[in-house]
């Protein structure tokens, strides 16, 4: 069954972004309409529970290959967060994705970010840049001005292949402890946690292995040292790691990363509905609001319809709706079967692109 992460009430567990200083807490909001892209991994290697090696053994094969990230955020007004003026900083991880250079962590590692550094396992430490983020996935590209010696590439692996109950390794540099090794198992899978623009990550992987501020956008490996998620929110009482973390899938990196090399930006797919999930047993999901100008609202859907299908498959939860989405292209022309004063219609809906 599907849950979502939601950010309770003051004094109850909190949704935080596992960044660095500064480090935002979000809420997940089942309202927006989440289309981040996610497909199947071509050429990618199953992430089902193997002999493996043991924990050691995964950190001496990829710890070559985690980087420390250092951000600088500009400098003076209140935006710096530094009393008067002067610069301010962010710290997370990441791992090394090509030999060309490229680097993955979390968009928002580095968001706002005016200089970025990263620093490898040897100690040594080289500039990069902003190749590209989305903030739909929070994952991010820089490109680091390192020599190919020191780009060692980890592997993605098929996250579809994961089980409950497989034991991962997560590394990264939490709290600036940079080339920290700790260690779970896979808790939970099809999580759902929000991006920092307030849409929906499906698929998301929960994690008991210790993450905290710092190993944002660092790699949660299997025992094989393959990556099978980017380490990116805990859930927390206190603001520290209470054994519930959780990790952008890696089928997920492997799509979005790829457009990100290529060019930079990621589209993703758009209806521009908000939805709450039927209660009393009604099969379906209600539109909570159409939003002025969307396709939806173009298509006549209105607040109050119960979305029943998609493309002749039926939905019952919000999670199937968003995932439908994310399977489409801006452009896409998708059927939608609703139900509207008890009355039974479908219709045909041209997908937009999501705002930014």
């Amino acid at each position: 069954m599907r849950r979502t992460v939601v950010k309770a009430a003051a004094g109850a567990s909190a949704v935080v972004l596992a960044a660095g200083a500064g480090a935002a807490a979000y809420a997940v909001v089942a309202d927006p309409p989440s289309s981040d892209a996610q497909a199947a991994v071509t050429g990618g290697t199953p992430a089902a529970a193997t002999s493996g090696g043991t924990v050691s053994d995964v950190y001496d094969r990829a710890n070559d290959s985690v980087v420390e990230i250092t951000v600088s955020l500009g400098s003076g007004g209140a935006e710096s967060g530094v009393p008067g003026g002067g610069a301010s900083q962010a710290q997370g991880s990441g791992f090394v994705f090509d030999k060309s250079g490229h680097v993955v962590t979390n968009a928002h590692v580095v968001d706002g970010a005016s200089s970025v550094e990263v620093r490898f396992a040897n100690g040594k430490t080289y500039d990069a840049t902003v190749v590209g983020a989305d903030p739909s996935t929070d994952l991010a590209v820089i490109d680091v001005d390192a020599p190919s010696s020191a780009l060692e590439p980890l592997t993605l692996a098929d996250s579809s292949a994961l089980e409950v109950g497989q034991e991962v390794v997560a590394i990264g540099s939490p709290f600036g402890l940079e080339n920290t090794v700790t260690s779970g198992i896979v808790s939970a899978l099809d999580r759902s946690m929000e991006a920092p623009n307030g849409y929906t990550i499906n698929g998301a992987i929960q994690t008991d292995a210790a993450i905290n501020h710092g190993n944002s956008g660092g790699p949660l490996l299997d025992l094989e040292g393959r990556v099978i998620g980017v380490n990116s929110q805990i859930e927390s009482d206190s603001g520290g790691n209470d054994g519930v973390g959780f990790a952008v899938p890696s089928n997920t990196v492997k799509t979005i990363v790829s457009q990100l090399v290529e060019g930079g930006t990621v589209e993703h797919a758009y209806l521009g509905v908000g939805l709450t999930q039927t209660q009393g047993g009604t099969a379906g999901v209600q539109v909570s609001e159409v939003r002025d100008g969307t396709p939806a609202a173009t298509a006549g859907l209105q607040a109050g319809d119960v979305i029943t299908s998609v493309d002749g498959d039926s939905v019952t939860s919000m999670q199937e709706i968003q995932s439908a989405i994310d399977a489409k292209q801006p452009g896409d022309t998708i059927k939608i079967g609703y139900v509207r004063d008890g009355a039974e219609h479908t219709v045909s809906v041209k997908l937009g692109t999501r705002p930014s």
